[in-house]
């Protein structure tokens, strides 16, 4: 959902957070995630390296910063675009682990 048109207090399904349409509620599917409050305590960073090992494929960063997006948010963050994480994850505070090889 676009994250100007987010509200808290309908937070039902994956595609009622920020930055989320059908295809990354698949993801988050994939990686366990069913609700939005399953997002509580998880690592987005964890959680990009798990789904590009579950789909065999290194996912675009811009998923990273979707998710970093949506847990921070589920953490009290302002709903705000995906692109806002990117010069965070450019600077290296944000950047998955480098795999070796």
């Amino acid at each position: 959902m676009a994250p100007d048109k987010v509200s808290r207090d309908r937070l039902n399904r994956l595609t009622d957070l920020p930055n989320v349409g059908k295809a990354c509620a698949r993801d988050l599917e994939l990686l366990g995630v069913r609700r939005p409050a399953d997002l509580a305590g998880r690592d987005p960073h964890e959680m990009y390296e798990r789904l590009s090992a579950l789909t065999g494929t290194r996912q675009d960063p811009c998923v990273l910063d979707t998710l970093v997006s949506v847990v921070r948010f589920m953490q009290g963050d302002a709903p705000r675009p995906w692109w806002h994480y990117s010069a965070e994850r450019k600077r290296g505070a944000g950047s998955p682990p480098r795999r070796n090889g």
